[in-house]
């Protein structure tokens, strides 16, 4: 089966969020429900797995990911649903002997085989000695994916979010983990649209990142998407008070539920921003939502 066969709804659906605190300051919010793509294959992940599963064409998948991953939820999924091994590398050899949480266990359910390696060696999971010991151990025939699947296959694959915003937003933002779909959504906009990612993790890597996998999926990097660092939280699936309470608020606005550890930062700088001036007076908004409560 080609991941065609999941009959993913495209292009997501694109929706008005009329809501007051934006519209004071005259931006219009917008939603791009990547979240509605797939029930299993939830939004970016859709867009940055589909090319990745062509070039694998039936082999062993094997990927990375921390205990809390939606990437290996969703390539475990992925291959339950187009019937494919799925081989998942996690983050924390502590947690080999522990029971699996909820979002290991439903990798496992659909049938990944975890295999948990110490956090020195996760740091260095992409040197080549490192990698060639995986696959010497978990199969030499297994098609490599990288962690959050950000290469640039995902990149091309998400240039697509890009074009079915052409003419539809004036700023198309997405909060981003590994940087990879703000690198092909940019890559995918119109002239006069920009792109915003907001970082989840702390660090400041990212702009680096995202530059090397434009490069490398188009051969030169694009001018058009800034980063905003300032709302993280402290870190990777790290929230506050305020956060969680900006999103309830949302949530209660606008009946949509707000995922926590990429959606809610999302949604809580694009109203930052507003409130800070940082669009001009008719400015669309794009927000992308990209993840499930």
């Amino acid at each position: 089966m080609t991941p065609e066969a999941l009959a993913p709804r495209l292009p997501s659906p694109l929706e008005e969020a009329p809501d007051e605190r934006f519209a004071r300051h005259g931006v219009r919010l917008l939603l791009k429900r990547d979240d509605l793509i797939h029930p299993d294959l939830v939004g970016n992940k859709w867009r940055k797995l589909v090319l990745n599963l062509r070039a694998a064409a039936g082999r062993p998948v094997l990927t990375f990911g921390g205990a809390y991953s939606n990437h290996l939820r969703a390539t475990a999924a992925a291959g339950r649903l187009l019937g494919f091994p799925t081989i998942g590398v996690v983050r924390g050899d502590e947690l080999a002997g522990r029971t699996l949480n909820p979002s290991l266990a439903q990798c496992a359910a659909d049938g990944m085989r975890l295999h948990f390696v110490d956090r020195s060696a996760y740091r260095r999971k992409s040197a080549p000695d490192v990698l060639a010991g995986l696959l010497d151990l978990l199969g030499r025939d297994a098609y490599v994916v990288p962690e959050g699947g950000s290469n640039s296959l995902a990149v091309r694959g998400c240039t697509a979010l890009g074009e079915e915003l052409r003419g539809l937003a004036d700023v198309v933002a997405v909060a981003c983990g590994t940087g990879g779909t703000l690198a092909g959504l940019a890559g995918g906009l119109g002239p006069g649209q920009r792109a915003i990612g907001v970082p989840v993790l702390k660090g400041g890597f990212l702009g680096e990142a995202i530059r090397t996998l434009q490069y490398e999926a188009f051969g030169s990097a694009t001018a058009n998407w800034t980063l905003d660092e300032r709302f993280h939280c402290g870190g990777y699936a790290r929230t506050s008070p305020e956060l969680e309470a900006f999103a309830a608020d949302f949530e209660g606005r606008h009946g949509v539920g707000v995922e926590r550890v990429y959606v809610a930062k999302l949604l809580f700088g694009l109203l930052t921003l507003a409130e800070q001036g940082a669009f001009p007076p008719g400015t669309r908004v794009a927000a992308v939502i990209t993840g499930k409560p």
